[in-house]
């Protein structure tokens, strides 16, 4: 009786979170063409119609192009659970493997390999002909295949020791696997952010340090008076594979590193730069990112001791088309958490605004931050630059963004930095 009703909770999840994607998506899609024929009067000065057309026909085809995607992968979600793919694929590799840790780490090697090359079509489709079209995409096939390889390589290196570590608590631990599992994440978490700067984003990017003498004196300036100290400022080559612009913070600790974009940089004026770091400054000093990281932290134990209990819940096997007692004397741990790992975004999918109600109300913060310490003026020029080379459309379908935008509508963003004393006076 188990099964069943949870095969049928599975499906009605599937199907409401099928309706809720596609009608914000005929929202967004209705409400972005609806104002296509007109800049936003607070920015009719400053983008002219026809980027703000390109941003809307660019918002359009990746909103059509997303709910294709989203059927595909729907068809391979039930085609890995209740049709019995996932029971299927672990036969075939038992018969070859035998039990033990081999076939557990096959399983999720096989799975890996099948969703990755599911995926290279809509990855190539989203490079080669959706960027492409609207003049982002910059990056040659043989680099699309290299990062591709490369990918494969460092997830081999990286994620097959995680999971044997984890697959072992799972079998050797005890009943409060889980976690120890969540202390070695947690642990892996923080190694990543130390390690990624240095030994992993150097794989796919070339970072040189910032040669613009007087751009990185006003930069150091402004990192003196909000006191912060970094490892060093780097620029990025990212126009090797985008046209899309960017900076960011990457590390922790005493490895922290500012990134720009080299897109970034040749679009904007130093003083408009340096308001866009001060909004990115905001971030750490108003301690954004240790509280994500405290959040992430939290909410994967919680996961984590969830997916304990369902480890030895046999209806949590059978209701997703997989039964535990095919394979005698094998253990289901790898099983277990390809199953999790599948199901998990279905049933949280309408927590997601949740997430993105404390992610903008952080951007409110960082750019109140900015102001503080830049002209706001800067800052608002800088994110109209951004949001005009980005193709970000200027009006986004209001339940659209609440439910899925981690930054606030642009109309919104700059409204409010007008209203920030220092800029109201300087007007």
């Amino acid at each position: 009786m188990y099964t069943l009703a949870f095969s049928i909770l599975f499906v009605s999840f599937i199907v409401l979170t099928l309706i809720v994607r596609f009608w914000l998506a005929s929202r967004q899609i209705r409400h972005v063409l609806a104002h296509r024929n007109a800049v936003p009067p607070e920015f009719a000065e400053r983008i002219p119609l026809a980027a703000h057309q390109k941003a809307a026909d660019y918002t359009v085809a990746r909103t059509k192009f997303g709910l294709l995607a989203l059927l595909v992968n729907t068809v391979v979600l039930i085609g890995f659970t209740l049709f019995g793919g996932l029971q299927w694929l672990s036969v075939q590799i038992y018969q070859f493997t035998g039990p033990g840790m081999v076939y557990q780490l096959a399983l999720l090697a096989a799975f890996a390999l099948i969703s990755g090359v599911i995926d290279v079509p809509f990855d190539y489709y989203k490079q080669f002909k959706l960027e492409q079209r609207f003049g982002f995409n910059k990056m040659t096939r043989g680099l699309f295949f290299a990062d591709l390889l490369k990918g494969a390589a460092l997830g081999t290196a990286i994620g097959l020791p995680l999971v044997w570590v984890v697959l072992t608590l799972m079998d050797k631990s005890g009943a409060l696997w889980w976690f120890y599992a969540w202390l070695v994440w947690s642990g892996f978490q923080l190694l990543m952010m130390v390690l990624f700067p240095t030994v992993i984003a150097p794989l796919f990017n070339k970072f040189t340090p910032l040669a613009d003498q007087s751009l990185k004196d006003r930069i150091e300036g402004l990192m003196t008076r909000v006191g912060f100290a970094s490892k060093g400022l780097f620029v990025m080559d990212g126009s090797r594979r985008s046209a899309h612009g960017n900076a960011y913070f990457s590390g922790f600790g005493a490895h922290k590193r500012i990134v720009f974009f080299d897109t970034l940089l040749s679009r904007l004026q130093p003083h408009e730069i340096e308001a866009v770091l001060a909004h990115e400054l905001g971030h750490f000093k108003l301690k954004h990112i240790v509280k994500r990281i405290v959040m992430i932290f939290t909410i994967s134990l919680g996961f984590l001791a969830l997916l304990g209990y369902l480890k030895n819940q046999v209806w949590f096997y059978t209701g997703l088309g997989v039964d535990p007692l095919a394979l005698p004397g094998q253990t289901n741990d790898a099983m277990v958490l390809l199953l999790f790992m599948l199901v998990l975004p279905v049933f949280t999918f309408l927590f997601g605004p949740l997430t993105s109600i404390s992610s903008r109300k952080h951007e409110f913060e960082a750019d109140a931050f900015a102001a503080q310490h830049t002209d706001a003026r800067d800052l608002v020029s800088a994110l109209v630059k951004m949001y005009e080379d980005n193709a970000s459309t200027l009006t986004p379908d209001p339940l659209h963004s609440a439910f899925y935008d981690t930054h606030p509508p642009a109309s919104v963003r700059i409204r409010q930095l007008h209203q920030h004393p220092t800029m109201a006076a300087a007007s």
